[in-house]
């Protein structure tokens, strides 16, 4: 089932708020689908969905590769199941680095997950800037 990026459901929006381990799907440099388990917070009024991560990790490293060729960002899936709802929002990742929106990705996971997150010098967020929502909730 389909729904608006920038006015979900009720129903859907109140899912994506609950606290779920989520799925990170980005594209290796070689084409082949990279999935990972992560945070997601879920923007509806910005359109967009961010993932905090460390510099170093695979799923970065993924994101940047492609933005050489796609600087508009690399084509990614974040992905949330619980029994039989599920929630799907996908569109176009670029890693920020700034420190006014990774403590801002930081205050959302902390807000979503019940928990801050230690310190990380090398912390970066995936903002994902939406253009489908798919999903039962």
């Amino acid at each position: 089932m389909s729904h608006d990026v920038l006015n979900p459901t009720p129903e859907y929006l109140a899912f994506w708020r609950e606290r779920h381990v989520c799925t990170l799907t980005t594209p290796r440099p070689d084409g082949t689908p990279h999935v990972v388990p992560v945070g997601v917070t879920y923007d509806p009024e910005a359109g967009l969905a961010r993932v905090i991560s460390n510099r170093h990790s695979k799923k970065v490293r993924n994101i940047l590769a492609a933005q050489e060729t796609r600087p508009q960002g690399a084509r990614v899936a974040v992905c949330q199941t619980e029994g039989r709802r599920w929630a799907t929002l996908e569109g176009l990742a670029v890693i920020r680095t700034d420190e006014a929106s990774v403590a801002d990705a930081v205050a959302r996971y902390a807000e979503r997950y019940g928990r801050t997150p230690s310190p990380n010098p090398d912390r970066v967020v995936m903002e994902i800037t939406l253009d489908r929502a798919m999903g039962r909730a």
